[in-house]
């Protein structure tokens, strides 16, 4: 089967789905937990289309076990890059899609988003490799007075390693390499460094 006859399952489908758009950039980039790496997945450009969009939430929603299924009262994702599969998620799901954003600096909800009290929250992101935002995320959510229950993504790149103090469930985790600043091998040092994410450095 080809990428765009199944519903990735495995490392090697997600992967296809990458290679399939151009989504997976090899040189030197700066990511948007700050850290170096050599490979870089593009998720806006993998989520580009709408059919593989949806290959892709569906995969994410399968990975997810039941008692969090039928527990979901609404998605949640920080934006700029959990709005997509986060609102693909949302449709497997059939429950509605906010995001937060931080134009300050600390994640809020806006535009008439609003969250009922005890709101049980799927939190959705793109790319987990520190869990910084993730967590940023999960404490705003607290403050508008919602619960996050668990979080899933389409890519863990923190080899497993990231703590979100929730359940944690990604369609797939790469084990690509990232690095401190002050730690980059020579190899990727001497490669231009260019920095793909929406964060602000």
């Amino acid at each position: 089967m080809t990428a765009s006859e199944t519903i990735p399952n495995t490392v090697e489908d997600v992967l296809a789905e990458f290679r399939s758009c151009g989504a997976l950039l090899e040189g030197h980039f700066k990511l948007s937990s700050g850290r170096h790496s050599g490979h870089y997945l593009q998720c806006a450009r993998v989520l580009m289309n709408p059919a593989r969009a949806a290959r892709l939430a569906q995969g994410v929603v399968n990975g997810l076990p039941a008692d969090v299924l039928a527990a979901v009262d609404v998605v949640v994702s920080p934006a700029m890059g959990g709005i997509i599969i986060g609102h693909e998620v949302a449709r497997v799901l059939g429950k509605d899609a906010l995001f937060l954003e931080r134009p300050e600096g600390t994640f809020h909800l806006r535009r008439g988003f609003a969250l009922e009290p005890g709101s049980k929250v799927l939190m959705v992101e793109d790319v987990v490799t520190t869990g910084l935002s993730s967590r940023e995320a999960i404490t705003a959510v607290a403050a508008e007075g919602g619960e996050v229950i668990a979080e899933c993504s389409l890519i863990d790149r923190s080899l497993g390693s990231v703590d979100l103090g929730v359940p944690f469930y990604p369609l797939a985790a790469f084990d690509f390499p990232t690095y401190d600043a002050d730690d980059i091998p020579e190899e990727l040092a001497n490669v231009a460094v260019t920095k793909p994410g929406s964060r602000k450095a």
